[in-house]
């Protein structure tokens, strides 16, 4: 995410590293070098212009602390206005109290909103709410179809009705039936077009009229750049809208209009798209994505994913084996999966500090991690317990029974030896200085 525009970022800053003062020709060079990392990245050229003509002003100020580098004043000041650019603070979803909570989501075509809608519905279902969505769509009996499929995969009611041709009464139906079922949220999927018309307004404004909704955001693809700022402009000024959430952010090596929807329209992005699974779906922390641009990570948010993905039972047991300095193929496994629930590799890798300069360019393969549980699965129970079993005509029939290579299975092993190595060695420092205190 933002690989591009953390690269180039960088970069510019880096002319800050190797000088010793921060004078004014220093600040006017570099503040030339972000203006052109933000542009290249996207980013409205108004708010490029004067995101840098803050930073330039905080930099030539009073706030300047003489007793670190001018590379570390910048930096701080850098952050500070992204953090502002981005919207300040989270947003967090608007709730009735008198439920339910009507959710509406708006936006062209293609942009992500019926897996949006799933998304959301999902996350809030895991916080304790009972949703239930509105397939609004109706002029794309795909989207119905899409719509009840990714419902049935998560067990949530869905209202539809294809003979009906009026969203409004759709949605009111919606808000109905949860009041009926003692649902408290209603998340409305409203259709899309491929361009923006007054038919397609007029009829989300009834929508609006019949059920005003608590949250009104529109869905925007984070790819599309300047076009996703000119879309939440128009929107915005027909439809009173409460936020944005912005999809294929995974895909987005620029960051553009997660740079500037904030700055030009004024609506907070409460939420950001992740990926195609169902829990791909972030809430939004101007912070947290700040430090992750400028290559400072996101442990917050990599602690919250642990702790949703990882099972507390399986982790208490997983730390006892780890204490006495021996793991297991099965320990492995079990390792391994609540890695994947945590999401893309490439996405955790990003919120460890320091570490997404190193790993930039390194392609993470998330097949691989499929290949390794494909080849623990193809051992019996007794060969994942003990290793040393696995001689060479049983590494040869895993490999067959897992369709990779023996030289695969042998790479595995190797690896699987080399940390139970590192684990023994952890045990005896952590023994030793146990001894000493």
């Amino acid at each position: 995410m933002f690989d591009e525009l953390s690269a180039k970022l960088d970069g510019a800053l880096a002319r800050f590293r190797s000088r010793g003062v921060l004078d004014e020709e220093v600040i006017t060079e570099g503040m030339r070098e972000v203006r052109r990392a933000l542009l290249e990245a996207d980013v409205h050229y108004r708010v490029a212009k004067d995101f840098c003509a803050r930073v330039a002003e905080r930099a030539r100020g009073k706030e300047i602390t003489r007793s670190v580098t001018p590379a570390q004043q910048v930096i701080k000041i850098v952050h500070d206005e992204l953090v502002d650019l981005l919207g300040g603070a989270n947003a967090p979803l608007e709730e009735s109290r008198q439920p339910p909570t009507v959710i509406a989501l708006v936006g062209l075509q293609g942009s992500g909103k019926t897996t949006t809608a799933a998304k959301l519905a999902h996350r809030m279902a895991k916080r304790g709410r009972r949703p239930l969505l509105v397939a609004a769509d109706v002029y794309r009996p795909a989207a119905i179809d899409q719509l009840e499929t990714l419902a049935r995969q998560l067990d949530l009611p869905v209202v539809s009705d294809r003979n009906e041709t009026q969203v409004e009464r759709l949605a009111q139906a919606g808000v109905e039936r949860a009041r009926a079922d003692k649902r408290n949220v209603v998340i409305v999927d409203t259709a899309g077009r491929l361009h923006i018309d007054d038919a397609m307004m007029d009829e989300l404004d009834r929508v609006v009229q019949m059920v005003t909704p608590h949250e009104l955001l529109l869905v925007a693809d984070g790819m599309t750049g300047h076009d996703a700022v000119q879309i939440a402009e128009t929107f915005g000024a027909r439809l009173p809208l409460t936020g944005v959430i912005l999809t294929k952010l995974d895909g987005d090596a620029r960051g553009g209009a997660a740079l500037s929807i904030h700055a030009v329209t004024g609506l907070p992005i409460k939420f950001i798209g992740v990926g195609e699974r169902t829990d791909g779906l972030e809430p939004f922390h101007p912070d947290r994505m700040a430090g992750r641009i400028l290559d400072r990570g996101d442990v917050v948010s990599l602690v919250e994913k642990a702790q949703e993905a990882i099972d507390v039972e399986d982790a208490s047991q997983l730390e006892k084996k780890v204490g006495r300095g021996k793991l297991d193929l099965e320990d492995f496994l079990t390792a391994l999966r609540q890695l994947e629930r945590m999401g893309p590799l490439q996405g955790l890798i990003g919120m460890i500090p320091g570490v997404g300069k190193q790993l930039r360019d390194v392609d993470v393969d998330p097949s691989r991690l499929k290949r390794i549980e494909a080849i623990i699965l193809s051992m019996t129970p007794a060969e994942r317990r003990n290793p040393k079993l696995l001689d060479g005509s049983r590494r040869k029939r895993i490999a067959n029974g897992s369709g990779t290579s023996v030289q695969e299975v042998n790479q595995l092993m190797k690896q699987f030896g080399e940390m139970n190595k590192m684990m023994k060695t952890l045990k005896t420092t952590l023994g030793s200085q146990r001894q000493r205190r």
